[in-house]
């Protein structure tokens, strides 16, 4: 039996807790990797590999198996509107949010533990990338005063404050008696920005925040 050329072959993937059918050329938005544009990276979790007759299901995973693709971009995805209302409690909260996204172009389907062919080494005595600051200060609107008071809620960290649900937040927030700013600030959505590397945003009303 003749070896399966590359364009039969696919692979079913999981990453960001979707689960995408891949084949080679395929490109791909996928929740937001680290990376620059042409990288290659690769995606270990697969869950299938076939070549059309064959077929390898992974228990969960198949082993020795990955995914490369390159990096053509890093974006956005749609602006989602999330509005809240409360009957006859004067209550409205209007929420957008963008999704961060990797396009991705699927280069090679791996097998074996093979290695990505487009793969570049890691560049002998390259500086590396600056550790993201974990500080809630670093949150707009947060300053010293209410980091003690998050603290003494037992959050310390722009981690604890990503994690959150929205659940979490509006019971964080009625504990602290911050009168919705968790929501209306978008402190989750502020600390996913900061520990994926983007610069804080404008630190208005610092002193009303304190």
């Amino acid at each position: 039996m003749s070896a399966p050329s590359e364009s039969d072959m696919y692979a079913v993937v999981k990453t960001g807790g979707k689960q995408y059918r891949v084949a080679a050329n395929d490109i791909i938005e996928i929740e937001r990797m680290p990376g620059e544009t042409g990288e290659v990276v690769t995606l270990t979790e697969v869950l299938m590999v076939g070549d059309g007759a064959n077929v390898s299901i992974g228990a969960p995973l198949v082993a020795g198996a990955s995914v490369a693709g390159e990096i053509i971009e890093q974006a956005r995805g749609d602006k989602i509107i999330v509005f809240k209302k409360r009957r006859r409690q004067n209550y409205r909260r209007k929420k957008g949010h963008r999704q961060l996204l990797t396009v991705l172009r699927v280069t090679e389907i791996l097998t074996d533990g093979a290695k990505p062919s487009g793969a570049k080494p890691a560049a002998k005595n390259a500086p590396k990338a600056a550790a993201v600051k974990d500080d809630v200060t670093l949150i707009g609107g947060v300053g010293p005063k209410l980091k003690e008071k998050l603290a003494g809620y037992g959050v310390t960290s722009l981690k604890q404050l990503a994690d959150m649900t929205p659940a979490d937040l509006a019971k964080m927030d009625a504990a602290l008696d911050l009168k919705g700013r968790t929501e209306r600030e978008e402190w989750s959505e502020q600390a996913r920005e900061l520990l994926a590397g983007k610069p804080p945003r404008a630190k208005a009303d610092r002193a009303r925040s304190e």
